[in-house]
C-alpha cells in the first residue's frame, strides 16, 4: 500500500497564536518547545517516516524558512521541498503539492498534515492512517480525522456527523470553526460533533479534480504549456504565478464545500499545539494545576497557569490565577489564559505596528 501512499506536512505558518516564544523569523513549528530535542517539524516528520519512505514525504513552506527546514531535516530530498515566494493559506499550498505528487504517481494518495500537534499513541494513530488511506484508495472521498472533544474548546474546530458510511466513518453534516465557548459546550452536550485535527486524506485523482473548480488555471496552465517540465522549471512558474492564488483554506475551499467529505473516528490521543491554551490543555498538571514549560520557577498560592521562560531566567510568581506568563527574547507576555488565543495574535499585529518588527 505505502508505493502509492505519500504525505504534505503544512509547515509555513508565522506561528502569531504562540507570540512571543512563536516569531515570524521562527515560528513554533521550528521549536523544541519542550525540551524534546526535536523541534515539532522533527517529530511530525518522524511520526510519518515510520509509516512511509521518507522520499514519500514533502514539507509545503515560505520561502524565508526554507533554509530552517533543510537544517532541521536534512534526510528530506530537495526535491520534496516547496517553498513559496508569498503567504497564502493552505489550499495553494496543497494544490502545488498535489500537482508534484501527482505527475509522479497518479494514483497517489496523499495524507495532509499540520506541523504542529502532538500524539499521545502512535500505534493507535498509525492504525488510523493506514486504515485512512485503505478508504480513500477505494471511494473518491476526502476523509478528515475526527477526535472525541474532551471539553468545550473554542480555539477548534468541529466537526458534525452525518450518515455513518463504513466503521467509524461518517459523511460529514457540517463544519463549524472556533465556536463560543457556549455553542461548543452544546456540540459536546449533543454528542455529533468531533473536533477537526486538520489531517485529512485523498486520492491525488480527487484533489485534482477538486483544485480545478476552486483554483485559478495556474497548474493547469503550467500542464499546457510546458507539459514536461522539470522540477526547476515548476519551481520558476510556481514562483511567479503562485501569488494569484486566493488566500484560501483548505478547509474553506474544499472540505467546506464538498459533497463527497466523511469523517473517522480517532482516539491517538491529540491536541493542537498551535495556541497556548492548547498546549496547557495537552501537558500534565501540577497539583494546583499549573504547566511549567521547560523553565525554571517558584510559584505559590498560584493555579490554572501556564508559564513558559527562557533557559537562562527565572520566574518567581505568587498569587496569579489563569494567567499565561511567556518570556521570550525582548517581549514579556503576560495575559489571561481562558480563549487567548485571538487575544494574543491581536497583541503581536498591534505590537509590530507600534513597536516595530523586531518585536514580532
Amino acid at each position: 500500500m505505502t508505493e502509492n501512499s505519500y504525505c504534505v506536512i503544512l509547515a509555513g505558518g508565522k506561528g502569531r497564536r504562540l507570540w512571543p516564544c512563536s516569531r515570524e523569523q521562527y515560528p513554533k513549528q521550528f521549536i523544541d518547545f519542550f525540551g524534546t530535542g526535536r523541534t515539532q517539524l522533527q517529530q511530525t516528520f518522524d511520526r510519518f517516516a515510520r509509516l512511509l519512505p521518507a522520499d514519500h514525504i514533502y514539507v509545503n513552506t515560505n520561502e524565508r524558512y526554507a533554509d530552517i527546514v533543510r537544517e532541521q531535516l536534512p534526510e528530506l530530498p530537495a526535491d520534496n521541498l516547496l517553498a513559496e515566494p508569498i503567504y497564502r493559506n493552505t489550499a495553494p499550498s496543497v494544490a502545488w503539492a498535489n500537482h508534484r505528487i501527482w505527475r509522479m504517481n497518479p494514483q497517489a494518495v496523499i495524507v495532509v498534515t499540520p506541523s504542529d500537534q502532538t500524539i499521545q499513541n502512535d500505534e493507535a494513530f498509525a492504525k488510523n492512517i493506514m486504515d485512512g488511506i485503505s478508504m480513500v484508495s477505494r471511494h473518491d472521498v476526502f476523509l478528515t480525522m475526527g477526535i472525541k472533544p474532551t471539553r468545550p474548546e473554542p480555539g477548534y474546530g468541529y466537526i458534525q456527523l452525518g450518515e455513518q458510511e463504513e466503521e467509524n466513518v461518517y459523511r460529514v453534516q457540517s463544519f463549524t470553526e472556533k465556536p463560543e465557548r457556549d455553542f461548543a459546550r452544546m456540540f459536546i452536550e449533543s454528542g455529533e460533533f468531533y473536533w477537526n485535527t486538520g489531517i485529512f486524506l485523498a486520492s491525488s485523482k480527487v484533489l485534482v479534480e477538486s483544485f480545478s473548480v476552486l483554483l485559478p488555471s495556474v497548474l493547469r496552465q503550467l500542464i499546457k504549456e510546458i507539459p514536461d517540465c522539470s522540477i526547476e522549471q515548476e519551481n520558476a512558474y510556481i514562483h511567479e504565478h503562485f501569488p494569484s492564488y486566493p488566500n484560501l483554506s483548505i478547509d474553506y475551499g474544499i472540505l467546506e464545500r464538498a459533497d463527497n467529505v466523511c469523517v473517522m473516528k480517532c482516539d491517538f490521543g491529540w491536541a493542537d499545539l498551535g495556541t497556548w491554551h492548547g498546549i496547557y490543555e495537552a501537558m500534565q498538571k501540577s497539583d494546583d494545576d499549573n504547566v511549567v514549560v521547560n523553565s525554571k520557577v517558584i510559584i505559590e498560592n498560584s493555579k490554572n497557569n501556564i508559564i513558559k521562560m527562557p533557559e537562562d531566567r527565572l520566574a518567581v510568581i505568587e498569587g496569579l490565577e489563569g494567567y499565561i506568563v511567556a518570556e521570550h527574547d525582548n517581549v514579556l507576555l503576560i495575559c489571561k489564559k481562558e480563549d487567548s488565543s485571538a487575544l494574543v495574535r491581536k497583541y503581536a499585529n498591534e505590537v509590530g505596528i507600534k513597536c516595530g518588527p523586531e518585536y514580532v
